[in-house]
């Protein structure tokens, strides 16, 4: 086994080492979500945590760590009478983001169970966490399947395994711990809300720290064994400070002014649900042990609130977690200013931002500084979009035709970005046909979940077992097989697994026109809010996403494929308009980063979005360079629709002329809406569009009134 890096050895980051601490202590706070940036040692102190835990007691023999002192009653291994019972560290299990739903819950041996009736078990991830550290990295890229597996085991303290009428069920008891990347895109609210804490790290700015990872780091490198030997006392130490700090745990008195300084807390952030008021609770009680006292003061409320009430307070998937800390003083000021105790000072030591790094009065619990500000609280990297609702920039006195591209404008003129509009719920748009990517909630696809459609022999392991279909592989062969009681002999070969159909998610590429002809004030704007609503509604239906936007020359790639909807938000926001069309640039560029990206994930079906009022300029015959490069788009089998942009009285239809030839659908931004009277679930599928011929219009019409009718 390798050797870990000391947890003492990590340099700088107190509020994640404080979070596990607190976790360590009262494993009951509900584990630690790391939001940051790459290269800043989350893993390693998530790693190194599992060395302080202490050792757990378990019944001799047992695969499900099972209590000596109080033994699952329906573990799988059986009922266990008094018996030895043995002692072993900690576990730290890793859940990989690929894994599959019977590694994380454990495999049910079907045919065992058919032909002889016993329940053949072999335990998951998920038994071996009991107890113990279940630890993700990279949580936010992690299935939805196994996103609501932990929730439920998160939610109960056990894990249930239901497979055609057999059933294991076993106790899954576990410190939650996950690292993510928040460029890499967010955490569904179920499973965000089941971390009780976050922390935000960075990278520290300051060379001296900096020099102090480099150091330890190369060192451990040349000689872990002998790095880690180095640094053994403090790690007893602070081994011996967290069993001191359990022992005092339920000692600690968490008074009623707490109480209602944590209330105040949670009501003037107006987060949902008590989950926080109860994490709030305990995380502040683990303050006080850690401290060594055995009352609760104001400031490990104060503490608890900003590790525990962030990542709650979000309302939209553009919004950065953080918390305002002069309206967390106000609150506690005067929440705690109602004391029923009558107390003369119920804040003896009032928060500020003077407390140094070394602890001690002023300082942070247990020696670890406050979070008080500072360059930890907003991070370079934090994801800092909200929902644009800045009023729009006053408009020039003179009057402009929104549908003439200005005089003034070209490659060299540049107009400040402008705000979006109020996003929108929009209706579907689907990728035509079955696919058989990652699962999601936009496009139809053979899934591990979701209606039973079929049956088939099983490629490898068996999954899902499909039971009619397998009775009736078997049921011809009975008498040849010589069976003679009531019991199905079951080979190997009559196994059959079900057939799936759900829905996955796709790359949705954006390609935003941003030119002169796009750039009137309030048309923008709506553009604008248009885009920002899908990808509202990319975020909601599990897909990646990518931006393109041209003007001026040429296009650009604002924003690679990603899952980090609140990236493509904090693009569109800055995004300046002005100069000319180049329309075929921005299909060609699209063209090439779906290649590329086929090539990366061949399953991940892509769907195309381009927002434009079908203009084009620049150059020798741009709007048929235009079209011969959405036929390229077309020849290879791209789904495509048109967000048409074009604005007044008079229309050229341009946009519907595009959507023909990429094999799309062009809809209007009022026809994007949900909530529009003919806006109903239409699959992206190669039909006639707006712009075309009457009979093409008919058959539309006729397809909407099919539409309606199912």
């Amino acid at each position: 086994m390798s050797t870990r890096y000391p947890f003492t050895a990590v340099v700088g980051m107190d509020d994640l080492r404080l979070a596990l601490l607190l976790n360590a202590v009262s494993p009951a706070v509900g584990g630690v979500l790391v939001r940051g940036e790459k290269g800043t040692a989350k893993s390693t102190a998530v790693r190194a945590l599992a060395d302080l835990m202490p050792e757990v007691p378990v019944v001799a023999g047992c695969r499900f760590s099972c209590d000596p002192l109080s033994p699952d009653p329906q573990c799988p291994d059986g009922r266990h009478d008094a018996g030895p019972a043995e002692s072993r560290p900690a576990r730290m299990v890793e859940l990989p983001v690929g894994a599959s739903e019977d590694r994380l819950v454990g495999a049910l041996d079907i045919e065992r169970a058919l032909a002889e009736g016993v329940k053949a078990f072999e335990p998951g991830l998920l038994a071996a966490a009991h107890r113990g550290i279940l630890y993700v990295d990279e949580v936010n890229l992690l299935h939805d399947h196994l996103v609501d597996v932990l929730l439920d085991a998160a939610a109960m303290g056990a894990s249930y395994v239901e497979r055609e009428g057999v059933s294991v069920r076993h106790a899954a008891r576990f410190l939650l711990v996950g690292t993510m990347n928040p460029e890499e895109g967010e955490l569904r609210p179920q499973l965000l809300d089941r971390f009780g804490l976050t922390v935000e790290v960075a990278a520290s700015r300051d060379p001296e720290q900096r020099v102090a990872v480099v150091r330890r780091r190369l060192a451990y490198d040349d000689d872990p064994a002998g790095f880690a030997a180095r640094w053994a006392d403090e790690e007893r130490q602070l081994r011996e400070r967290i069993a001191l700090a359990r022992e005092l745990l339920p000692q600690v008195r968490l008074g009623d002014a707490a109480l209602r300084q944590i209330a105040a807390t949670c009501a003037a952030f107006e987060v949902d649900g008590m989950r926080a008021d109860i994490v709030m609770a305990r995380t502040a009680t683990a303050l006080a042990a850690w401290d060594g006292r055995t009352e609760v003061l104001p400031e490990d409320v104060r503490q608890a609130a900003l590790l525990a009430l962030p990542h709650r307070r979000r309302r939209n998937p553009f919004d950065a977690p953080g918390l305002d800390e002069d309206k967390l003083d106000q609150v506690l000021e005067e929440s705690g200013g109602q004391d029923p105790d009558g107390d003369d000072d119920p804040d003896p030591e009032p928060e500020g931002p003077d407390g140094g790094p070394d602890g001690g009065p002023g300082g942070g619990p247990g020696g670890l500084p406050p979070q008080d500000g500072g360059p930890r609280e907003q991070p370079a990297d934090a994801p800092a979009p909200e929902l644009p609702r800045q009023p729009e920039p006053e408009r020039p006195a003179r009057a402009e035709d929104p549908e003439r591209e200005p005089a003034a404008s070209g490659p060299g003129r540049e107009q400040a970005a402008v705000g979006a509009t109020e996003p929108f719920r929009t209706r579907r748009l689907d990728v035509p046909g079955l696919g058989e990517g990652a699962d999601g909630r936009r496009s139809r696809a053979r899934t591990a979940h979701g209606r039973t459609t079929g049956a088939r022999r099983p490629h490898g392991a068996l999954g899902k077992l499909h039971l009619a279909a397998t009775v009736q592989a078997a049921a011809p062969h009975q008498w040849a097989r010589g069976r003679r009681g009531p019991g199905l002999v079951v080979r190997r070969d009559d196994l059959r697994e079900a057939v799936r159909e759900g829905r996955e998610g796709n790359l949705v590429l954006f390609v935003v026109d941003a030119s002169g002809s796009m750039a009137a004030r309030k048309r923008m704007g709506a553009v604008k809010g248009a885009v920002l609503s899908l990808l509202l509604d990319a975020y909601q239906r599990r897909d990646k996403i990518g931006m393109i936007t041209f003007r001026g020359s040429g296009a650009e790639l604002a924003l690679p494929p990603t899952s980090s909807v609140e990236a493509g938000a904090a693009r569109l926001a800055q995004l300046p308009t002005g100069g000319r069309t180049p329309l075929s640039e921005g299909l060609l560029r699209a063209h090439e980063v779906l290649r590329v990206e086929r090539m990366r994930d061949p399953s991940r079906r892509p769907l195309l979005v381009v927002v434009t009022d079908g203009r084009a300029t620049g150059g020798p015959d741009p709007l048929g360079r235009a079209h011969r490069a959405a036929g390229l788009l077309a020849g290879g089998g791209v789904a495509s629709v048109v967000v048409d942009c074009e604005a007044g009285p008079v229309r050229l239809g341009l946009a519907g002329e595009l959507a023909r030839e990429l094999g799309g659908t062009a809809v209007t931004l009022d026809e994007l809406r949900a909530d529009s009277v003919s806006a109903l679930v239409r699959t992206v599928q190669g039909r006639p569009v707006r712009g075309g011929s009457s009979a093409g219009r008919g058959r539309d019409h006729d397809h909407v009134n099919r539409e309606k009718a199912a």
